[in-house]
């Protein structure tokens, strides 16, 4: 496999777990930048994307089969995708701070940077989570497990259609 698809493998595999925020990312984009009057609001305030995380959370637990002995395992898992979508809750609220009036094209290359890093950053953080996780599951829960983020690398990312037509 080459580097370029492994990279490209993972960056999907952290887009599916943190879902609600790739689509607050590409909200941000889509939203005006706020008028000096009207504060930002910090995306980790929506309900809905709070709700979002939260069901991803019970999905991937259900889908992984996790068992009461796991829990404790599982519960690392649940805060690495809770803290990774904080810090890119963070980046979004940033990001909505910034007039878009102003914004040079480093400026905008930056941004870009910033929301990679903290994908990788939270790439890592859940890699090492899952891995103790993974490392306890049953042979069957493993092979439940690689099948479930196969799934996921083939799942079509948000947006992709709209990028294409």
């Amino acid at each position: 496999m080459s580097a370029t698809v492994s990279f490209a493998r993972s960056l999907a595999i952290t887009a599916l777990v943190c879902t609600p925020l790739a689509l607050a990312q590409a909200q941000t984009r889509a939203t005006p930048a706020p008028s000096q009057t009207a504060p930002a609001k910090p995306a980790a305030t929506s309900p809905n994307e709070e709700r979002g995380i939260e069901q991803r959370i019970t999905q991937l637990h259900g889908e992984l089969k996790i068992t009461s002995d796991q829990e404790s395992k599982w519960n690392s898992v649940a805060q690495a995708m809770r803290d990774n979508a904080a810090n890119l809750d963070k980046l979004v609220a940033q990001s909505r701070q910034a007039s878009a009036a102003n914004k040079t094209a480093i400026d905008d290359l930056e941004a870009n940077q910033q929301f990679v890093q903290a994908h990788l950053d939270g790439l890592k953080n859940f890699t090492s989570s899952f891995k103790t996780l993974y490392d306890s599951m049953s042979d069957q829960q493993k092979k439940n497990a690689d099948q479930v983020f196969a799934k996921m690398n083939r799942a079509p990312q948000q947006g992709e259609a709209n990028r294409k037509g």
